[in-house]
C-alpha cells in the first residue's frame, strides 16, 4: 500500500479513472462521479477515516452511518483503504474495522470484510494490491489474501492465501493463479495511476 500523498482534486480524478478502467459500462467521468455510489463510499470514507484518526471516533463513526445510509455500503471509519479502490454497484458491501485493503483492489456488490472472534486487535481481513473480491464473498477474520488474488463470486475465506491465487468454494481454497506480465503491467501502467 503507497502512502504518497496527493490533492484532493488529483486523487479524485484518479479514482474516476480506476473506476472508468474497470467498469465497461462507464461513459464518462462526470458519469461516474455524479452516480457511482462506490465512489461517494470511499469519498465518504477519506473524510470519516481523517476524522477518526485524530480522536473524533463518534462523528467518524456518525458520519459512517450516514454515509451508508446514503450508498448502502459500510465502510468503518477505522478501516485503511488504499489508492485506486474501487467498489462495483456496492451495494451490501462491508468492511470492518480493522480490515486493511492495498491499492488497486476492486469489490463487487455484497462483499463482506468482517470479522470472526469477539476479542480486539486485528479482527478483520488484509487485502494485498489488485486483489479482486466477487460478489457476495466473505473473507473473514484476520486473513491476509496475498497481492492479484482473486476470490470468486460467493466464496467464502478463512484461512490466508498467497499471491496471485484464485479462491473458490465454501470453505475457499487457494488455486495458482497464472497472471502475465500483460496484467501486471496493466496495474503499474503511468497512466493508470495519476
Amino acid at each position: 500500500m503507497t502512502d504518497e500523498r496527493i490533492g484532493f482534486l488529483a486523487r479524485v480524478r484518479e479514482d474516476v479513472t480506476a473506476a472508468k478502467l474497470r467498469d465497461p459500462a462507464a461513459r464518462s467521468g462526470l458519469e461516474i462521479a455524479l452516480l457511482y455510489p462506490g465512489l461517494h463510499a470511499i469519498w465518504g470514507h477519506r473524510l470519516w477515516h481523517a476524522l477518526w484518526v485524530r480522536g473524533a471516533r463518534f462523528p467518524a463513526r456518525a458520519g459512517s452511518q450516514i454515509t451508508r445510509w446514503l450508498t448502502g455500503i459500510e465502510i468503518h471509519p477505522g478501516a485503511v483503504i488504499g489508492r485506486r479502490f474501487f467498489i462495483d454497484h456496492g451495494m451490501g458491501v462491508v468492511i470492518g474495522e480493522t480490515a486493511e485493503v492495498g491499492d488497486d483492489v476492486m469489490l463487487y456488490h455484497g462483499v463482506t470484510l468482517g470479522g470472526r472472534q469477539r476479542e480486539g486487535g486485528k479482527r478483520h481481513p488484509t487485502l494485498g494490491d489488485g486483489v479482486a473480491v466477487g460478489a457476495g464473498a466473505k473473507i473473514l477474520g484476520p486473513v491476509v489474501i496475498g497481492e492479484g488474488s482473486v476470490v470468486g463470486a460467493n466464496a467464502v475465506v478463512t484461512k490466508d492465501a498467497p499471491a496471485d491465487s484464485v479462491l473458490v468454494g465454501v470453505p475457499a481454497k487457494p488455486r495458482a493463479r497464472r497472471v502475465g506480465e500483460e496484467t501486471r503491467a496493466l496495474l503499474t501502467t503511468p497512466e493508470y495511476q495519476i
